[in-house]
């Protein structure tokens, strides 16, 4: 028990200085490369801190419960906009600045609806997987183009930039992050199994908030930085990511069985959660939101506490 909290406090401090480099080399490469900020939140850093749910995913999958996966980044999404993204908001409230943060919350509310409607057949195939990659890479696509355009615009000195540092940074903060994640993953699950916790309860609730530790650290960082958009893109990223790649890379090395009765509570807390950080007139997301995504949350635990008792 005492080793798994040194495990977890470790992981704390870990995330919490990877974060700090991770977006100060990213806020320097996104000037040197003259894109939005909001798109080395959304691309790199969304990729970075959702390493956790990927290594989980292939593992998983490879072991043979590829199910695990699933669970594991539908409740990350719910985490990271519920309680990450939520806490941020309800300190301070943020503020989108780049007009690609509506686009991808308009991408991150289609996820569970697409979810649902690929899977209500009751099987995650290779198939279904394929098209989840399909949809991932063309919303990758539109990403570069917007990020390619947005450099086309700016003519800025970039000779005073020290490219090389920034990206030394990004890349000791990236792999601050995913060190982070695994101590923390590994001090979860030994505290709840030394409480006594269900395998349902240790996925749903412990992975869920361990893997989302890197999403905290990053977002807390980019917005005290006054980086609002790297927060949002981090989020927003880190959702599109979990679903469209990480779950389908589990589905494409082992297809499984899906029971839609147990995952309908986390879609549908998801699309409702991602429904409340739309950003309003000027890109403002305002504190009450973030408080109210918090009740929303409480409200999701008790609604997977209650389900994991009952079966």
């Amino acid at each position: 028990m005492t080793e798994s909290i040194l495990y977890l406090l470790a992981g704390v401090v870990l995330a919490w200085f990877g974060g700090e480099f991770f977006v100060r080399g990213g806020i320097g490469l996104a000037a040197w490369a003259r894109w939005p900020t909001a798109v080395i939140g959304v691309t790199v850093a969304a990729f970075g801190t959702s390493s956790p749910e990927l290594m989980v995913a292939i593992d998983a999958a490879f072991a043979g419960v590829p199910q695990i996966s699933l669970g594991d980044v539908l409740g990350s999404n719910v985490v990271n906009v519920s309680l990450v993204l939520a806490v941020v908001v309800a300190l301070s409230g943020m503020k989108a600045e780049d007009g690609g943060v509506r686009r991808d919350w308009f991408i991150s509310l289609l996820v569970p609806g697409l979810v649902y409607v690929l899977l209500m057949d009751g099987w995650f195939s290779r198939q279904d997987a394929a098209i989840m990659m399909a949809c991932f890479f063309a919303w990758m696509m539109v990403v570069v183009r917007h990020a390619r355009a947005h450099a086309a615009t700016r003519a800025i000195s970039v000779e005073k930039i020290p490219v090389i540092r920034m990206l030394g940074f990004s890349l000791l903060g990236l792999g601050m992050l995913i060190g982070a994640a695994q101590f923390v993953v590994h001090g979860g699950k030994g505290v709840a199994t030394a409480l006594g916790w269900s395998p349902f309860i240790v996925g749903a609730v412990v992975v869920a908030l361990a893997t989302s530790t890197p999403e905290l650290a990053t977002t807390l960082i980019a917005r005290m930085r006054g980086h609002h958009d790297v927060g949002l893109g981090n989020i927003l990223g880190s959702n599109i990511f979990n679903v469209l790649l990480v779950a389908a890379v589990a589905a494409m090395i082992h297809p499984y069985a899906v029971n839609l009765r147990e995952i309908l509570p986390s879609l549908l807390f998801g699309a409702v959660t991602t429904l409340l950080i739309i950003p309003g007139r000027g890109g403002h997301i305002p504190r009450w939101r973030g408080m109210l995504l918090l009740v929303l949350y409480a409200a999701y635990m008790a609604l997977t506490l209650n389900q994991g008792a009952a079966d």
